[in-house]
This record gives C-alpha cells, sequence and structure tokens, in this order.
C-alpha cells in the first residue's frame, strides 16, 4: 500500500483508475510529492497503480535531486542508505529533503522494488548477553544502510522455530535473514532459498548458506596455552553443560581446544578439574567454589568458556580468601565489557563487530544487482580472535 496525500479522496481514487496521465496531474498539483503537505489517502495497488506510484516517487527525488543540485541516483542512494555517496553529497540531499519536507515511502520503495529494505534476525535468546550484544552491531549496521530490523525469537522451542520458519519469514516481509548460533535445517534453507531470500549466518558454519565463525577449539587451546606458558601445570575448566550445547556444540569444542593444549604439553588431564555449568556468574560461581574448596586437590589456573562465568569464578575464589592472580589464575571468553572491571584476561571474539559484519554482508548482497548473488551457497569467514591479557592471570607462584 501506498500512502498518497491528496485532500480529496474520490478524486485522487478516479485519477489512479482513469487514463489521466497522472504525471501531469501530480506535477501541476503539488510539484512534487511532500510528506508534509496534505492527508494521507491508502491506496491499493494493481499492475497500472505500481506504474503510477513509481512516478510519485521519482517525481519528489526529482525535486530534491534540482534543490540539492545533484543527480536522481545520487538523491535514491543518499535517501537509500547506500554507501556509494560522497559524505558531502548526501548532507545535501538530507537537507534538501527536510526543507522541501520529502519523506520516501517505504510502502512506495517496496511496490517500485520489490523489496522492503527489512531484514528478519533469527536467534534463540535475546535476555542473554552474547546474542544483545550481536544484535546491536548488526541492529547500527543495518540503520546506518538504511535497514528496518524484524526480530524472531526462538526461545519459544520448535513450535516458536516452525512458526518463524514456515509462516513469519516466508510472508516475504523481510528481504534477507540474519542468523545468530542458529544452524539452519535442509527444509529451512531450501524454503528460504526459493523465495531468494539471502542468510548470512553468526556463530557456526551453515551447509549450503554464507556464515562467520570464530574457531572454538581454537579459541580453548589458546587460553589453555597462555596459563601453561606462565608456569601452571595444573589447570582447571568451567564449561558449559550438554543442555547449553545448542546448535554449534561450543562447549564441547572449547573443551577439545583445552584437553588438546593440555595433550600437547604432556600434561595430566584430571577430569575432577572439569566443571559443568551454565554461561551464567552465578554458575561459575558455584563451579568454582567447589573445584577450588579444597586445597590438597585445587588447580592453580581456571579457564573458563565465558566471561561471566570468569566473573563468578573471580568472585568464588575472593570468597574462598584466595588472590587472584598469585593465589589462583583465571581467564575467560568473549571479551565482555565488564572484563576490565575484573581485571578479567580473556579471548576477545568481538561480539558486537560480528554482529556489524554479518548484517554489512547481508545487505551487500542485497545491494550486488546480481542475482546469483541472491542464491545461497557455502561460505564460511574465519572470525579472528584475540588474547587479552589483564591482571586476573600471571605466573605460578612457586611452592
Amino acid at each position: 500500500m501506498w500512502l498518497v496525500r491528496d485532500s480529496n479522496p474520490r478524486r485522487l481514487s478516479r485519477l489512479i483508475y482513469s487514463q489521466i496521465p497522472l504525471a501531469a496531474w501530480v506535477t501541476s498539483h503539488f510539484g512534487f510529492v511532500a510528506a508534509n503537505r496534505i492527508p494521507d489517502i491508502p491506496i491499493l495497488g494493481n499492475a497500472r497503480d505500481c506504474k503510477a506510484l513509481q512516478f510519485l516517487l521519482m517525481v519528489g527525488i526529482i525535486e530534491v535531486a534540482k534543490h540539492a543540485g545533484v543527480s536522481t541516483a545520487t538523491v535514491s542512494r543518499a535517501l537509500n542508505g547506500k554507501s556509494h555517496v560522497s559524505a558531502r553529497a548526501r548532507e545535501k540531499v538530507l537537507k534538501a529533503a527536510a526543507e522541501l519536507g520529502y519523506v520516501a515511502s517505504s510502502s512506495a520503495y517496496t511496490l517500485a522494488t520489490g523489496r522492503s529494505k527489512n531484514v528478519g534476525v533469527v536467534m534463540p535468546f535475546v535476555d542473554r548477553w552474547f546474542f544483545s550484544a550481536v544484535l546491536e552491531g548488526a541492529v547500527n549496521a543495518l540503520a546506518a544502510r538504511g535497514y528496518d530490523v524484524t526480530l524472531y525469537n526462538l526461545s519459544g522451542g520448535d513450535a516458536a522455530r516452525k512458526r518463524v520458519f514456515e509462516d513469519f519469514v516466508l510472508r516475504k516481509r523481510v528481504d534477507g535473514v540474519l542468523t545468530v548460533a542458529v544452524k539452519l535445517s535442509e527444509d529451512e534453507l531450501r524454503r528460504l532459498t526459493a523465495l531468494q531470500k539471502p542468510i548470512v549466518g553468526i556463530g557456526g558454519p551453515i551447509p549450503g548458506a554464507r556464515s562467520i565463525s570464530i574457531d572454538d577449539e581454537g579459541a580453548g587451546r589458546l587460553a589453555t596455552q597462555h596459563l601453561i606458558s606462565l608456569g601452571h601445570t595444573e589447570i582447571g575448566m568451567i564449561s558449559g553443560t550438554a543442555a547449553t550445547e545448542m546448535d554449534f556444540h561450543q562447549p564441547y569444542l572449547r573443551r577439545t581446544g583445552y584437553q588438546e593444549a593440555l595433550l600437547d604439553a604432556n600434561l595430566d588431564f584430571h577430569p575432577q578439574w572439569i566443571a559443568e555449568t551454565d554461561f551464567t556468574l552465578a554458575g561459575g560461581y558455584h563451579a568454582a567454589k567447589q573445584m577450588l574448596g579444597d586445597p590438597r586437590s585445587a588447580p592453580t589456573a581456571i579457564y573458563c568458556a565465558s566471561d561471566e562465568m570468569g566473573f563468578g569464578a573471580i568472585q568464588a575464589a575472593r570468597d574462598l580468601g584466595l588472590r587472584v592472580p598469585q593465589d589462583i589464575s583465571v581467564i575467560g571468553m568473549d571479551g565482555h565489557p565488564m572484563g576490565e572491571f575484573y581485571g578479567l584476561s580473556t579471548i576477545d571474539q568481538k561480539t558486537n563487530q560480528q554482529g556489524a559484519r554479518g548484517a554489512n554482508m547481508l545487505v551487500d548482497i542485497l545491494e550486488s544487482g546480481d542475482e546469483k548473488q541472491l542464491r545461497n551457497f557455502e561460505q564460511l569467514n574465519a572470525w579472528p580472535i584475540e588474547l587479552l591479557v589483564r591482571s586476573s592471570t600471571a605466573k605460578r607462584a612457586r611452592d
């Protein structure tokens, strides 16, 4: 539906469905289509309407272009948030549009182009730090390029997931889909591909689609190697449980990296030094308190599979009268912003930037103008990780 401005609904309706050239009427009546001139009248579209509405959109762009002293193509790119516009030209266009009261209609854009400038973001949780950080990065990047976001939360289980992929997304309200820690099934991927909905995944490889992922096994290995390099030989780990595995098995992979680092250094692996809990501060606190409670069998260092677990481990050590890092070293994983406050050494995966990168990848595909790019194909983009050494890790004290 296109919202056209006119004070006489019947006259406007007759114009849309008559043979009177709409172009001549619009230019003589308004000069251009302005957003602040007269009330909105909804007009339902058919084939003839679409051509008329395309013209209405163009009329407004022509006037903005004249006022700004730029081409209509520059106006279109600037108003749609595309990147191939200089900062000076974009400023002139936005200023001209504001002075003329021109606002591009999203409904008209959809009718004219077949696209909604809306991206669907699908994630299993919205109330956990990792997911909210990815979402923030994605939303900011999409807004900068003129795209809206529709968020689909899968925390309702299989029923919610079925509704999302078999109903909501397939209503064609989104141009593309960004998934976070969600591995698509063959059927879900087939449905989206058939509708030319490009997909970019964050958090793990997706067979048949583009994705961004860190090396979780390598992250676990790097964190453990850091502790080994400080002279620690008795190293524990606080890992996720089977219930937290989700689609890409991050807890298993990070634990595998920890075990491989021990084996590479010819260090013994002690099952009692692995505790499983959820990825929370409270979970890390209770797990660390049990692991460190008996000084006769406690490790001298702990690798936590998330920073929030690490915060809990530091607090548990302090409550037991242990000094961090003099008595116990702790390293986390993720790059949580509270890490600096706790002085937590960590493996930073730049979560917010992952969201921005995934969003920009998807928009680049949508705006490529290449039908081949709209098709989904398997491509894994490795995302870098970085060791951040802070005050929670230090050389092992001599016995």
